[in-house]
């Protein structure tokens, strides 16, 4: 265990709101063991965005973690080579070439079929009936599994968020997960003959073609399904809640100062859908003047890191004016999110140009009481509107 400072965290209302505790331990603990979590938090941007990088310490090769136990050691879950040649197989996927031939014709089909319907109503949860079926249309044509329900591919995907953020040992929470990962496994058996048939750009028929093996192709369909829905689902509709929640903001991408694509990076600074990502030390060592243990639990914080009052003028303010180069939101070292050019895509070119375009009367549902839940992982749980 490190020798870091204690911190003692109450579960219950840092998943209501993890940022008043981020702050505190920015300021007087930057780094610190949580008891609660078994980790020692890091909370500062330049500590994180500098270690990050430092794989040779801070592994990503984790057996014992909960993502490698319930979904398989995927790419994000492994260092140097192993991860590299992972990422240059689903290249053809994410590329921003790819994103922009082929994947953002077929946001804007999906998006525009959407707000078809929407538009017989006169007002909805965006949440659900809007952010959640295009992320999850996406998915689908991305990973190649068509053959899933929009609900479905919500269902497993934060089943899985679940499990991988379930520190505390819910054993209910690792069940439910266990079987969303199996449902995909379903999906996979069922549509991987007729994509060794007729070959595509998703992710299961490029890994197939590269020569991965099923263990690989597997563990890296669940990897893209769990990050893939669920964080975008929810920067969509987070974004949309901000702006409409800021009207002065609106006024400012309205008057174009500012695109569409910097309202979702500046809500993704500000509250972060990913707000942390785990690390395994490989040898006892000493960072930052705290020493570190072999195999000790690392955090880093980018939900924290992006509200760093060292690095922003307006740290907890939705401000799309201002400075955020040293924002990280996808991470800053060779685990760099892989799909960034799909989300900035999907979002800031799709999404929210053509919701607000298409209801350019769109407002907040009156005693829209908005809430957000999570720490590792955080979104809306409804956004009402009308329009």
């Amino acid at each position: 265990m490190s020798n870091a400072p204690t911190y003692d965290l109450n579960m219950s209302r840092f998943w209501l709101d993890p940022y008043p505790d981020l702050k505190v331990l920015r300021a007087k603990f930057p780094i610190a063991y949580i008891p609660q979590l078994d980790a020692t938090l890091i909370t500062k941007r330049q500590a994180i965005f500098e270690n990050e990088k430092k794989t040779s310490i801070f592994s990503s090769d984790q057996p014992e973690g909960l993502m490698t136990q319930l979904m398989g050691q995927n790419m994000m879950r492994k260092d140097g080579n192993a991860h590299l040649n992972e990422r240059r197989a689903i290249f053809p996927t994410i590329s921003p070439k790819t994103t922009k031939l082929i994947w953002k014709q077929k946001f804007s089909d999906f998006a525009d079929t959407i707000l078809d319907k929407l538009a017989s109503q006169k007002g909805g949860d965006l949440m659900s009936e809007y952010a959640m079926p295009l992320s999850a249309q996406a998915l689908k044509e991305i990973t190649g599994l068509t053959n899933m329900a929009t609900k479905e591919m919500d269902r497993v995907s934060q089943g899985m968020i679940d499990g991988i953020a379930n520190y505390e040992g819910n054993k209910e929470i690792e069940q439910n997960c266990n079987r969303c990962t199996a449902a995909i496994d379903a999906h996979i058996d069922e549509i991987q003959p007729s994509l060794l048939k007729n070959p595509s750009n998703s992710l299961l028929s490029v890994q197939i073609q590269a020569g991965l093996s099923e263990e690989q192709i597997r563990a890296n369909i669940k990897l893209v399904i769990s990050g893939g829905q669920n964080e975008p689902r929810d920067a969509i509709a987070g974004t949309i809640w901000a702006l409409l929640h800021h009207p002065e903001q609106m006024k400012i991408i309205l008057a174009n100062k500012i695109s569409w694509l910097g309202a979702f990076e500046e809500f993704s600074r500000w509250i972060s859908p990913i707000g942390m990502s785990p690390r395994r030390i490989t040898k006892d060592c000493k960072v930052n003047q705290i020493s570190f243990a072999e195999n000790d639990r690392v955090f880093f914080m980018f939900g924290s890191a992006n509200r760093d009052e060292e690095c922003f003028k307006s740290p907890e303010t939705f401000d799309v004016l201002q400075d955020r180069t040293k924002s990280i939101p996808f991470g800053s070292g060779p685990h760099f999110c892989a799909g960034a050019a799909i989300s900035r895509c999907l979002i800031g070119e799709v999404a929210l140009p053509k919701l607000f375009d298409r209801f350019p009367n769109l407002k907040l549902a009156k005693r829209s009481d908005v809430q957000f839940r999570g720490w590792a992982f955080r979104g809306p749980l409804e956004v009402r509107c009308l329009w």
